[in-house]
């Protein structure tokens, strides 16, 4: 049953969610992603809606049926929404939605589908990791494995990096390096990590086979211990005196080229 509030309760919990004392709900924020959490049948908890944001023609009837889907909905004004907003403009209108299943069973659900995926290992910013996500699903990757210490692919930043990818694409969440490397391999996978070290151009390997592209850390990268236990490493050839590429910039050549090799897109 839905409940029309205009009450502070809540606003309050709106902000509990987008700071994460709530952790099994998330906090979508803007039209557009509101949208992809219906379609992508999150269960929607809430919605919080600013009134100018209701006048607006094709707003509305996004709005409109974002409202039949959610028990609870609050029209507030622009201010109020500002109060709970996580960006420095308010979009207009935030879901508070239960967050998607994330465990090692829904990647396992995949089965013979789960030719491609990557392993987020310790990438401490939500940009790059939404980017990734974002990267991963537009390059037809199977699903991700997010290690402990990884930015969260569903907080706020990451979800709107990642542009609705989060909703869709299988995740695993908080799994030990080593157990991730050890699950990939039980899958039949090849674990590929880049490394500058590497003997390989990441254009000279087979991409075709079952394969998981381990990313690590935006500062440091692999330790050379969690480098060891992949089946494999390559390089990215850079000119000048570059020493490495951001991670979601190195992540997006990486899974293109597995792309390309796979004849998709």
């Amino acid at each position: 049953m839905q409940i029309k509030s205009r009450d502070n309760a809540l606003l309050r919990q709106a902000r509990q969610v987008r700071d994460g004392k709530i952790s099994d709900w998330i906090f979508v924020e803007g039209l557009r992603l509101a949208e992809e959490a219906l379609r992508s049948d999150l269960t929607i908890e809430a919605v919080i809606y600013s009134d100018e944001l209701a006048k607006k023609e094709r707003a509305a009837v996004a709005i409109e049926g974002i409202v039949r889907a959610s028990r609870r909905v609050g029209s507030v004004s622009e201010k109020l929404l500002e109060s709970i907003s996580f960006t420095k403009t308010p979009q207009g209108i935030v879901v508070l939605a239960r967050r998607p299943a994330s465990g090692v069973e829904r990647l396992s659900a995949v089965g013979d589908e789960l030719s491609l995926v990557v392993v987020l290992h310790q990438i401490n910013n939500p940009v790059n990791v939404g980017a990734i996500v974002r990267t991963a699903e537009a390059a037809g990757v199977a699903g991700l494995i997010s290690t402990k210490h990884t930015s969260d692919a569903f907080s706020p930043k990451a979800l709107r990096g990642a542009m609705g990818s989060a909703f869709r694409l299988p995740i695993w969440s908080g799994a030990n390096y080593v157990e991730a490397i050890e699950w990939c391999r039980a899958q039949g996978m090849t674990t590929v990590c880049s490394t500058l070290s590497a003997d390989a151009d990441h254009t000279a390997i087979d991409w075709i086979k079952p394969t998981a592209l381990v990313l690590g850390p935006e500062s440091t990268g692999l330790s050379n211990d969690e480098i060891a236990i992949a089946s494999q490493t390559v390089r990215i050839p850079m000119n000048g005196e570059v020493e490495s590429l951001n991670v979601s910039v190195a992540a997006g050549i990486l899974l293109f080229e597995a792309a390309r090799q796979r004849g998709w897109p």
